[in-house]
C-alpha cells in the first residue's frame, strides 16, 4: 500500500500534538489555514494555563480571529489531530469556518461524528465541510501512547501537578 504525504497543515497539527504531550497535555494540535497559508496554530494547554477552555481548536480560533481582525473566519480551514468536542464544534460553527479536517475520531468525547453531533443539530446555523481520518493512525498512536504512559504513572502512585482534591 502506498502512503501519501500528509497535507502540510495536518503535519503541523500532529507535530503540535506531540509538543502538547511532552508538556503533559492531551496530545491535540490545531492549525488554521487561509488560502493554503497557516495563519494560526495551537496545542492543548488546559493544564498549563489552568483554563479548561484552552483546547487547541479554541486557542487557534482566537489567534486566527485576532490575526485577521474579525470574528468570522470565512474562507478558513481548521486542521486538528482529534475530532473536536462539542464545545469546539460549537466554536467552529460560531466562527463560520468553511472546513474542518481532523485526524482521529473520538467516539467518547467527539462532538462532530460522535456524541452531540453539533453540526447535525437543527439549531446549528453553520455547517462546515467535514472530512476526518487524515493522519488518523499517527494521531491515534499519539493518544494511545499518552494515555498508556499516564496510566503507568498513576499505577505507581504518582500524582500530577494540579490533581489534588478540591475542598469547598
Amino acid at each position: 500500500m502506498t502512503a501519501f504525504p500528509l497535507p502540510p497543515a495536518m503535519r503541523r497539527a500532529l507535530d503540535l500534538a506531540a509538543v502538547a504531550a511532552e508538556a503533559g497535555e492531551v496530545p491535540v494540535g490545531a492549525v488554521i489555514t487561509l488560502d493554503g497559508e497557516i495563519i494560526a496554530e495551537a496545542r492543548n494547554a488546559m493544564r498549563g494555563t489552568l483554563d479548561p477552555t484552552a483546547h487547541a481548536e479554541i486557542v487557534a480560533i482566537r489567534h486566527a480571529a485576532t490575526r485577521l481582525g474579525r470574528s468570522r473566519l470565512d474562507g478558513c480551514t481548521l486542521w486538528v489531530s482529534l475530532e473536536p468536542c462539542a464545545m469546539c464544534a460549537a466554536a467552529i460553527a460560531l466562527a463560520r469556518l468553511d472546513a474542518l479536517r481532523f485526524a482521529a475520531p473520538d467516539p467518547k468525547g467527539g462532538g462532530v461524528d460522535h456524541g452531540a453531533r453539533i453540526f447535525a443539530q437543527p439549531t446549528c446555523h453553520h455547517r462546515p465541510d467535514v472530512l476526518g481520518g487524515i493522519g488518523e493512525d499517527e494521531a491515534a498512536g499519539q493518544l494511545k501512547a499518552f494515555f498508556q504512559q499516564r496510566r503507568r504513572t498513576n499505577e505507581k502512585g504518582a500524582t500530577r501537578e494540579g490533581d489534588a482534591p478540591i475542598s469547598c
